[in-house]
């Protein structure tokens, strides 16, 4: 498959590093107008620099990491020359763009996955085995400040991020936003802090700064019978759960004592679920390719980066009012 990455920023780099040693795949192009950028990152992998999308000779698929004001033209020229895309996070400057690019890709029978990368996280994957329907969610994604992600908002740079996986873990629609957040650094809010409430009376608590002293990317769930304790940036997982004694797995629960319950006595285990290490943008890479040779849907859809989007702008109308 021959693949094409846009943007050799930061992001970009690593993407075309990845690209380049997943199996069955020649990284063919490396896209930016800065030539001196451009044409090191595409030398370090055996590829060619382009000046731009139109310059680009065809491929059979694009990964899309340059600034987000230009997904929405960069994703629609790429869908029109017949290309896959994988698109970086946030998928589009606005809501309007994305239900836009949404409209315009019905016709094209491409596969188009967004870059939310949290949900190959290790720990997020850990998961898979368990029931989760939270009630309670809370989370804090801080960082030290970088300039080269001043673009747009914490709210649209950081907190999407958490934004999606709550979307992904409920299952269920935002019904009400409650939010404050300040520019401290740039022109647009640096720290923000939201509470979602969600039609399955889910509520949510998540907090995201590009200030901090120090970085933080941990999750909170909490939901009846367990408590699940996520440290993203580590790609652990804590499980606190209520079982009956005969599902004890000695191998790797600890139990902490019995509680008695309405449905009996049950044991109190502190749970350690196995993380398997794996590179997440690889994976989520890895996952794009998949859909595109199977014709299965995208692993994290158009329609989810535009919905993570709309909350993001409403947390922002918000905090401004």
């Amino acid at each position: 498959m021959n693949i094409s990455v846009v943007g050799s920023g930061h992001l970009g780099s690593i993407h075309a590093r990845l690209a380049a040693q997943q199996h069955d795949v020649t990284l063919v192009g490396i896209v930016d107008p800065d030539q001196a950028r451009g044409s090191a990152v595409a030398a370090e992998h055996g590829a060619t620099w382009y000046p731009s999308v139109e310059a680009m000779p065809d491929v059979d698929a694009v990964i899309i990491a340059a600034p987000t004001s230009m997904h929405f033209s960069l994703a629609t020229t790429c869908l029109d020359r017949g290309f896959h895309c994988f698109i970086e996070k946030p998928v589009t400057a606005t809501y309007g763009e994305a239900v836009a690019l949404r409209d315009h890709a019905r016709s094209s029978n491409r596969i188009i996955q967004v870059g939310h990368v949290e949900r190959f996280n290790p720990a997020v994957r850990a998961l898979a085995g368990y029931a989760v329907e939270p009630v309670f969610i809370e989370a804090h994604r801080l960082a030290t400040f970088k300039p080269r992600a001043i673009d747009v908002s914490v709210i649209h740079d950081l907190m999407i991020h958490d934004i999606d996986l709550l979307l992904w873990m409920t299952k269920s629609e935002v019904v009400d936003v409650q939010a404050t957040g300040v520019a401290v650094l740039t022109q647009t809010p640096d720290i923000c802090n939201a509470r979602l409430t969600f039609a399955n009376g889910c509520v949510a608590n998540i907090t995201a700064s590009r200030i901090s002293a120090k970085p933080m990317r941990k999750l909170r769930v909490f939901q009846r019978d367990s408590y699940v304790s996520l440290d993203l940036a580590a790609g652990s997982v804590e499980l606190y759960r209520l079982i009956d004694s005969a599902q004890m797995e000695p191998s790797h629960q600890v139990p902490l004592g019995t509680i008695n319950t309405e449905h009996g006595d049950k044991m109190i285990v502190f749970d350690t679920p196995t993380v398997e290490p794996v590179n997440a943008i690889a994976e989520e890479q890895r996952a794009f390719l998949t859909s595109i040779t199977t014709g299965t849907d995208a692993a994290v859809t158009l329609d989810d980066g535009a919905q993570a989007i709309r909350v993001a702008e409403w947390i922002d109308r918000v905090r401004r009012a």
